[in-house]
């Protein structure tokens, strides 16, 4: 079974350019999971530019959303997930300035600090997957870090396609990633850029079992409504 998740940051966005609390953002997480996705991602910032703390606080007390919590490898951000406890936690780069997330961690220069992050996470039942590129490398560190899963960033190709650029050179690289990471015995995801047409070529990939869609979700719901789209990428990831 492949499982989709959803990124619901860039409905927090959309609240916060009034400052009141349209759209509600606990709504749509559920409608999100009505409609069929898997669970429901949030990437609480450093500098809360959309997700804010009270909103962790309200969605991870709903217990019928299986929640998936995006953080920077930080001591604060691990405080946070402790408290919260969500059933999931992506460790993802971070930087202030940056629009979205730029690529993966760099997990050579921060190992220590990130195997004793996954350490404490997976000590409270958290399952802990590390945000990385696609790199035979990394992969290999991930599995030694003690992670239990890997969440492959898929900007790059997303990109190509889009631009009508040649990808099959990513895609493979991709792919042998993936075929790597099982033989780790890593859950395999895959999240960054992604629409119709990339996870369509990505879901050719068998061994990624997950994939975390939010821009493009929420973007395309204003056309097209947001139970029609996370339909239609259900109907994607279960055809063979």
């Amino acid at each position: 079974m492949i499982n989709l998740g959803v990124n619901i940051d860039h409905v927090a966005t959309i609240r916060n350019a009034r400052g009141e609390n349209h759209p509600n953002l606990y709504i749509i997480a559920k409608k999100v999971i009505k409609f069929g996705a898997n669970s429901i991602t949030v990437h609480l910032r450093e500098d809360r530019r959309h997700i804010n703390d009270y909103d962790l606080k309200i969605i991870s007390s709903i217990k019928e959303i299986p929640l998936n919590l995006e953080i920077a490898a930080n001591s604060e951000m691990l405080r946070i997930a402790l408290k919260y406890k969500p059933k999931y936690v992506c460790l993802v780069p971070e930087k202030r300035n940056e629009i979205t997330t730029e690529g993966g961690l760099n997990l050579n220069r921060n190992k220590n600090k990130i195997k004793n992050i996954i350490k404490k996470l997976n000590h409270s039942n958290i399952r802990t997957s590390l945000f990385i590129n696609p790199s035979i490398k990394d992969i290999k560190l991930a599995s030694e870090l003690g992670a239990s899963c890997i969440e492959i960033h898929t900007g790059k190709i997303s990109n190509l396609v889009k631009k009508n650029k040649k990808y099959i050179s990513e895609f493979i690289k991709i792919k042998k990633c993936a075929i790597y990471a099982k033989t780790l015995n890593l859950e395999v995801h895959a999240g960054h850029g992604l629409d119709y047409k990339t996870t369509s070529m990505l879901k050719k990939i068998t061994q990624i079992t997950e994939y975390n869609i939010g821009h493009f979700i929420i973007g395309e719901s204003i056309n097209y409504g947001l139970r029609n789209v996370i339909k239609k990428f259900i109907k994607i990831l279960k055809n063979k």
